[in-house]
């Protein structure tokens, strides 16, 4: 039987693209911690993450060298600055390598369902499998070191219950709230959880960078994030749950920058994609007013903020093109 070429549809392409770009800069990150980390129960998961890492690009750079098809820039060692000081300490790399996994299962199963072709395919099932292995033992680690804060618990309910009434479930303003229900309760800790690690990021970086435009961005991304933290940790101190407590401070005191102002901005462009995603998750999960309107509110707000990065990384000429189809409109019009 004659073996037809079958071409990487759009969906495939895409990811292939945007996958690429975001390991490239990902292990700058992690070849960085690894240059410094001392824990030697923390280096083996930073080690493993690296050469997951390493794997997978070059094997989607062969994907794209069989298609004929343009390698990604992406990032490299001229993004790294290996002979920096420790930005971060070594419980941060690992915090980062949970987060890190914690967001690209997620992003590697929707992928999946996507994709056709069976070496692409193959290819994010792959990075599912082992994104799964590393966040696994990064989550097992975190709490042998009681580092990982629990999300909140509740009592079991004593039977099965059915709503009776829609004002019990929806509304909030014009009623006394129900109580927070589990789905309502993780996501709120989730996005907490989330926006402090977040926030340890940007202090290591504003720390770090010179550029007064980018210092500034990253400034409010800082307070865009705990202005999350302070909305929803108001909500669960209002309703007899304590607040999620402060991780440590995880910031070493260096001001030499080990990473470039163009990764810098990559990478807070890329929490910012995926700020809206996981907000957007929450407000389909969440049942009360009070709950949805400050969803929408925090989606309007990043979705703002994300816009100045937009224009910061345009402007600068750091903004790699996504691959484009055929402009048969502008043709027409010849």
């Amino acid at each position: 039987m004659e073996e037809h070429n079958i071409g990487l549809t759009t969906p495939e392409i895409a990811s292939l693209w945007k996958t690429y770009i975001q390991q490239t800069a990902t292990l700058c990150v992690i070849k960085h911690f690894i240059q410094h980390v001392q824990d030697l129960e923390i280096k083996p998961i930073l080690d493993e993450q690296a050469s997951f890492l390493q794997s997978f690009i070059e094997r989607a750079k062969s994907m794209f060298n069989e298609e004929h098809f343009p390698i990604p820039k992406g990032f490299s060692d001229e993004d790294l600055n290996l002979s920096a000081p420790a930005l971060f300490t070594d419980l941060y790399g690992l915090s980062f390598v949970y987060r890190l996994n914690q967001m690209n299962l997620s992003d590697y199963a929707t992928i999946a369902t996507k994709v056709a072709r069976q070496d692409v395919v193959d290819y994010f099932y792959d990075c599912m499998e082992s994104t799964a292995k590393i966040y696994k033992k990064s989550l097992n680690l975190m709490l042998s070191k009681g580092v990982y804060d629990r999300p909140p618990k509740m009592s079991y309910p004593s039977n099965v219950e059915f709503i009776k009434k829609k004002d019990s479930l929806f509304d909030t303003w014009l009623s006394d709230p129900r109580p927070l229900n589990a789905f309502e309760l993780g996501e709120i800790f989730y996005i907490i959880e989330r926006n402090y690690i977040g926030i340890l990021l940007l202090m290591g970086f504003i720390q770090v960078t010179k550029d007064k435009e980018i210092k500034k961005f990253l400034i409010d991304g800082k307070n865009l994030a705990q202005k999350q933290i302070d909305i929803f940790n108001k909500i669960l101190k209002e309703e007899e749950h304590l607040g999620n407590i402060p991780v440590t401070l995880e910031v070493t005191d260096s001001t030499t920058s080990p990473f470039s102002d163009k990764l810098i901005m990559f990478f807070i462009a890329t929490t910012i994609t995926t700020g809206i995603y996981l907000a957007s998750y929450a407000l389909s999960v969440s049942m009360r007013k009070d709950l949805g309107a400050h969803y929408i509110s925090i989606i309007i707000d990043i979705m703002k903020y994300g816009e100045e990065g937009l224009k910061i990384m345009v402007d600068r000429g750091w903004m790699e093109q996504p691959p484009q189809a055929f402009d048969r409109v502008a043709v027409l019009k010849e």
